[in-house]
């Protein structure tokens, strides 16, 4: 596919921050910076189409001592094992514990899995990373 070039006006003070950004993140000219931004906007918006095929991690933390937490999150995972690829879990300390679970499936059921998960009592904190399979994307 052949590289294309075009013009962007932005405001003075707006292109200065966006300068401060690449140089923070590492990116090697404007065009690599703009292209990742792009790549964002569209895997977010695929995400709001729920009948294509998606994929991401969700990550959880919590205190495994909580009263059944383990098992209910465990139980939960086997009744959503259709979207869940991998599951990884490392003991953090004594008490904590972070379980990574790569997960694929339709938007509406890998955000059902996660929000339950999530929202479980015990869990202290969890995330869920939204990607794309990246079938569709330059």
């Amino acid at each position: 596919m052949p590289t294309l070039r075009f013009g962007v006006s932005l405001d003075a003070t707006l292109l200065s921050a966006f300068d401060q950004l690449i140089a923070e993140k590492g990116y090697s000219s404007r065009s690599e910076a703009l292209r990742d931004l792009i790549r964002e906007a569209l895997v977010q918006r695929e995400w709001e189409e729920d009948d294509l095929e998606k994929v991401g991690t969700i990550t959880l933390i919590y205190d495994h001592h909580r009263h059944d937490i383990s098992e209910r999150l465990t139980h939960a995972q086997h009744e959503h094992h259709h979207e869940i690829l991998s599951t990884m879990h490392i003991h953090l300390d004594h008490d904590n514990c972070l379980e990574v679970l790569a997960v694929k499936g339709k938007a509406g059921a890998v955000q059902q899995l996660a929000d339950e998960l999530i929202g479980m009592k015990g869990v202290k904190h969890g995330k869920l990373a939204a990607t794309t399979t990246g079938k569709d994307l330059i």
